[in-house]
């Protein structure tokens, strides 16, 4: 029985001992690495398929939707978002299209053949502040007579007139149409920009500064404009190849190039058969000529005065 024991304890001591040498091995081997596959989220972005030159309007074939591993701020996901944008600077091909690069505020929302022009308000002649971005107004001026000379002046008499009509408010003080901003609070408003065609940029330039302008704001679906047609033709300050009766339209921006003279405007030049007032030349009173012998020389001749300069012709 005693050998039994024994036999049965050295059994357990070489089990231990090779349990214990298995375990050494296992803690000798390396970590097993868990390898997982790991799927690259993509985004959805429109990409230029072409390079896209600044200046010019993109079209919906120079563009594509491409997955990126990135999504870039400012970027689009659908082409027509973008179609008849306008890119600040080039943008190369196979590159994201994002909104920094593309023309945004007021530029965005003057329509072909029309230009931004920003006039002076105050209280009394803007509908007392109450003008918002989007609103429609006429456009009136006053001129006064101008006295510099009965016959003579650009403005013979004191008139006031309508001159532009249905102008589009782009901006009133610090408030735009993208804008949540209503006007300035405190009633400090200076300034207003307004969408006006560039045929007529002249006009309101010229008026406001010989003159006073006033808005009078109206209902946007009044569509009631001034009849151009019935008024004779403003001469321009330039004079043109394009001679009346030829054919020859000229663009809008080649008569803004033109100009307009204020006795056009005001209508002193443009009245049938009467021809812009010139002023009169103003001849200078010419001094009496003086002749008296000359007693202080040796020689004989004449000293002559003109205008109070002596001269001595010897004779």
């Amino acid at each position: 029985m005693p050998n039994l024991t024994k036999i049965i304890a050295g059994v357990l001591i070489a089990v231990a001992l090779l349990l214990g040498l298995f375990a050494w091995t296992l803690s000798r081997r390396p970590a097993p690495v868990a390898v997982t596959a790991a799927t690259q989220a993509t985004f959805p972005v429109v990409v230029a398929t072409r390079a896209l030159p600044a200046g010019k309007a993109i079209t919906v074939d120079a563009l594509r939707v491409q997955s990126l591993p990135i999504n870039p701020n400012g970027a689009f996901t659908d082409p027509a978002q973008l179609t008849g944008r306008v890119p600040n600077a080039d943008i190369s091909a196979d590159s994201p299209v994002l909104e920094t690069q593309l023309s945004s505020g007021l530029a965005e929302r003057i329509e072909p053949g029309e230009r931004a022009l920003a006039v002076r308000v105050d209280e009394s002649n803007a509908v007392a502040n109450r003008l918002r971005p989007g609103n429609f107004v006429d456009v009136f001026f006053t001129l006064k007579r101008d006295n510099a000379g009965a016959g003579n002046s650009e403005v013979d008499r004191t008139q006031a007139r309508l001159l532009m009509s249905k102008v589009r408010v782009l901006a009133f003080g610090n408030a735009t149409a993208s804008g949540d901003t209503a006007g300035d609070p405190n009633g400090m408003v200076r300034t207003a920009v307004l969408a006006v065609p560039v045929a007529d940029v002249d006009r309101l330039t010229l008026a406001e500064s010989a003159g006073r302008l006033v808005f009078a704001l109206r209902n946007p679906k009044d569509a009631e404009v001034a009849d151009e047609s019935v008024f004779p033709a403003q001469p321009g300050v330039l004079k043109t190849s394009a001679h009346p009766g030829s054919g020859d339209a000229l663009q809008d921006s080649t008569k803004a190039a033109a100009g307009v003279a204020l006795d056009t405007l005001s209508g002193v030049g443009s009245l049938p058969g009467v021809a812009p007032r010139l002023a009169p030349v103003q001849h200078m009173p010419v001094a009496p000529t003086r002749v008296a012998g000359n007693t202080n020389s040796t020689k004989s001749g004449i000293e002559v005065i003109r205008g109070g300069r002596a001269e001595t012709v010897a004779w």
